[in-house]
């Protein structure tokens, strides 16, 4: 019986679908997404290119890279003609892409603004399909001193113990910290629960002479911050 998933290596497709070949006379940036990805998956089925699979996968994310940055190895799995392999492939190029772009962003070593405070925590917030709570905690001068995982939750929300939050800061003695956690559904308005825990880790931070200086809520869009929002 005829095998018709016969995989057919780029070097068979025709001239108009080789990205390899059109990478190397015009250069990367003359290349689509999808000719990119299908440098990674290297190869299609009999009836499918590389390059139409990898249409075929970028229009499910709706051609949106951040989207198709999130997905998991066995989301991608399901593409037929996508195994573990050529899965892991998309993953790791896309967190490399991912990590140059936070490289080429200068993370500060005090924080002035809430936007130095962004710059520190986004690669560590984005893309990411639950939420985590961090805070960075700094020292005279706005110094930063450390940044720390304080917890991870579901996809809505994350339970954040206050004492373990000032237990951390008092081990580093910090004089201030900036809480940050994100909105995996990419909804930067605080909720209830967020004011109210921000409310709260204030009035206790007083009594220690531990200040809060900001709460940051992060998602892929951007940032919200309850300082320059006036909420302190």
């Amino acid at each position: 019986m005829e095998n018709y998933e016969t995989k057919i290596g780029i070097k068979s497709w025709a001239e108009e679908d080789r990205p390899r070949e059109k990478l190397s006379a015009q250069g990367r940036r003359a290349l689509t997404d999808a000719e990119l990805i299908a440098i990674l998956i290297g190869s299609g089925s009999r009836n499918e290119t590389a390059v139409e699979l990898s249409k075929r996968i970028l229009h499910h994310y709706d051609n949106d890279l951040n989207k198709l940055g999130k997905a998991s190895i066995n989301e991608l799995s399901n593409f037929k003609g996508i195994g573990e392999a050529k899965a892991i492939s998309i993953i790791a190029a896309l967190e490399i892409g991912r990590r140059r772009n936070d490289f080429e962003t200068k993370t500060p070593d005090v924080i002035g603004s809430s936007k130095d405070a962004y710059n520190i925590m986004r690669r560590h917030l984005v893309d990411l399909n639950h939420e985590e709570f961090w805070i960075i905690l700094v020292g005279r001068s706005q110094k930063v001193l450390a940044k720390e995982l304080v917890s991870k939750g579901g996809l809505s929300a994350t339970v954040v113990d206050p004492k373990i939050i000032f237990s951390i800061a008092l081990q580093h003695k910090a004089t201030g910290i900036i809480m940050i956690h994100n909105h995996p559904s990419g909804n930067l308005k605080p909720s209830h629960n967020d004011v109210h825990l921000t409310k709260k880790l204030a009035e206790a931070g007083t009594m220690l002479e531990i200040k809060i200086l900001d709460h940051l809520i992060i998602s892929d869009s951007g940032f919200y911050s309850f300082a320059d929002e006036g909420l302190f």
